[in-house]
């Protein structure tokens, strides 16, 4: 008699050989301490019971997404491969691609972000600084309007440098803070009400990844669908009727 398949809590969007990637849900965490819910603990234990494995089984991070943040994310599965993996990033040839929802209007269609930000010691936040402030790092990115209402616009960005909060201080910084964003001053909400903030959603998204598979010669291009917090949103929806064409889940 077969096994009934194992339903991972999350929606894997690629697997082949040791690279695996899925689709973070906002407010879990990418990776944490023991007796904290993380996704890098239920991908494991979903590999462990889909293997029959009871000890421990190799699984690399080689990226994270903030907590308050959906979309994809890879892991891999074997060293090799996650070292590989890890210099694409690191040499930045792997194209990430996010969607935000921001309060507030750029003024151009597209263009890029230049600043220099860094973490503020001792607080889960960052700040834009002189770049010869101590511990200041370049930040780039690149930027898409794809929608736009009176209030709000929706943004296609591509990561040039992986900073922390990097999308979230440099919109911010501009006075377009991420929709949902508190910490960096959004007004309004997004997603469902939750009673511990730290679970609060925001309109960022990890919406395309595409890298070259470490250990075949492929290029992995992948796309995450949107999630319900999304498709929920009465803002979100202002601005599919905008350019439905450009913004299809």
């Amino acid at each position: 008699m077969n096994e009934p398949a194992i339903t991972p809590p999350f929606e894997i969007l690629y697997e082949k050989g040791p690279c695996i990637c899925v689709q973070k849900k906002a407010g879990l965490l990418t990776q944490a301490p023991p007796g904290i819910d993380n996704l890098e603990a239920q991908l494991r234990d979903f590999c462990k019971q889909r293997e029959g494995k009871t000890g421990n089984i190799y699984l690399a991070i080689i990226h994270r997404l903030d907590r308050p943040v959906s979309g994809a994310i890879v892991f891999c599965r074997n060293v090799r491969a996650a070292q590989r993996l890890a210099a694409q990033f690191r040499e930045r040839t792997v194209l990430k691609k996010y969607w935000a929802i921001v309060e507030g209007v750029p003024v151009d269609d597209q263009g890029e972000w230049l600043d220099f930000v860094r973490k503020i010691p001792d607080v889960a936040q960052g700040e834009v600084v002189d770049e010869k402030a101590e511990g200041a790092k370049r930040a780039e990115l690149a930027y898409r309007v794809l929608a736009r209402t009176e209030q709000n616009a929706l943004l296609e960005i591509e990561l040039l440098t992986g900073r922390y909060h990097q999308i979230r201080l440099q919109a911010a910084s501009r006075g377009f803070p991420v929709l949902g964003d508190r910490l960096y001053g959004a007004s309004d909400s997004f997603g469902p009400q939750v009673e511990d903030p730290r679970h609060q959603h925001i309109a960022l998204h990890a919406r395309q990844l595409v890298f070259r598979h470490p250990m075949v010669d492929e290029m992995v291009d992948i796309t995450a669908p949107l999630t319900d917090a999304w498709n929920d949103s009465p803002i979100w929806q202002q601005l599919c009727t905008k350019r439905n064409n450009e913004v299809a889940p």
